[in-house]
């Protein structure tokens, strides 16, 4: 018994239809491989900007002929800002080893931050000048140079200001909140538990402890007297001290020439020109790389900084240069 055989017709349909059906197939699986391979160049991309293999931190500029080497210190010094003790060491350490740098500007604009952020840059900016005694490094302050921004000044040769600039702020604080008075009003009770009896020191949920009080008082007053000895040792004998100056007040860049916390007006051009002698200049400050741009447009970073920062100060307070 034979099979019935289809019309020409209809097997040129079937065949059509199967044909269609593959080359959909097909269409699709190349979709699928084309939106796989994106998604892992993605992947890689962030990867590598996030461990700094493209748009890395440190720039490579072209250092052709001599220069003057400029790093910039901006914004708030802790340890995951732009201005962290290893970020701008490590620019440091590059400007101050080129061979071609005849001097080095230390850009600064800044209110401040962390006491020992600042102390590793003043170190590492006195280990450099005793390394490459014949290279220069000179601070020029533009708005701000207040604090831990003036801690890190104090370290090099000279400090350049306009007169319009603020300087100074030689002073400590920690804050923090009390919320006892809102617990009580809304009906919360505090239940915490330690070992140690100073393991609460500064809770924020608990009534002030005067013991705590004092003994907060007496860290930041050693943390002043670190910072004066550190301004003193660098200013020398520049310095005319008077029981304001080290109280915590801002001077204007004129009045800090007169009190001799700074040497002279100045900006980066002029420095580079005038007194280094060198008016190419080649920036060795770090970059952001492209993961952290990314991150700070979606204010990601910002955000969690800023509600890690409110949490930690609420908790237990902190110890700021300002």
């Amino acid at each position: 018994m034979t099979e019935p055989t289809l019309p020409a017709w209809e097997r040129a349909t079937l065949e059509k239809i199967a044909l269609r059906a593959l080359d959909e197939q097909r269409r699709a699986r190349h979709w699928s491989t084309l939106i796989r391979l994106l998604w892992l160049t993605l992947l890689f991309l962030i990867v590598a900007a996030a461990l700094g293999w493209i748009g890395g931190s440190d720039k490579e500029p072209l250092r052709t002929g001599k220069h003057t080497a400029l790093v910039d210190l901006r914004g708030i010094i802790g340890v995951e800002s732009r201005a962290s003790a290893d970020k701008m060491n490590a620019a440091l350490g590059a400007a101050f080893k080129d061979k071609q740098t005849q001097g080095v500007v230390l850009r600064i604009n800044s209110p401040g931050g962390s006491p020992v952020q600042s102390g590793y840059i003043n170190d590492e900016i006195r280990r450099l000048r005793a390394k490459y005694p014949d290279v220069p490094v000179h601070a020029v302050v533009e708005d701000l140079c207040a604090s831990g921004g003036y801690y890190v000044a104090v370290a090099a040769d000279r400090i350049y200001v306009d007169k319009a600039s603020l300087v100074g702020s030689i002073g400590v604080i920690m804050g923090g909140f009390g919320f006892t008075g809102a617990m009580e009003k809304l009906g919360v009770d505090r239940r915490s538990y330690a070992a140690g009896e100073n393991k609460d020191f500064l809770d924020p949920f608990a009534p002030e402890n005067p013991a705590h009080k004092e003994h907060a008082k007496r860290m930041l007053e050693e943390i002043h007297q670190q910072f004066i000895a550190v301004v003193r040792k660098g200013r020398g004998k520049r310095l005319k001290e008077s029981p304001e100056i080290f109280s915590g007040l801002v001077w204007t860049g004129e009045r800090a020439v007169e009190l001799g916390l700074a040497d002279g007006y100045g900006s980066l051009n002029s420095v580079a020109r005038d007194v280094i002698k060198a008016e190419r200049v080649v920036d060795f400050t770090p970059e952001e790389n492209y993961f952290e741009q990314w991150s700070k447009r979606l204010g990601a970073g910002a955000a969690q900084s800023a509600v890690r920062a409110l949490v930690e100060q609420a908790a237990r307070g902190s110890a700021e240069l300002r």
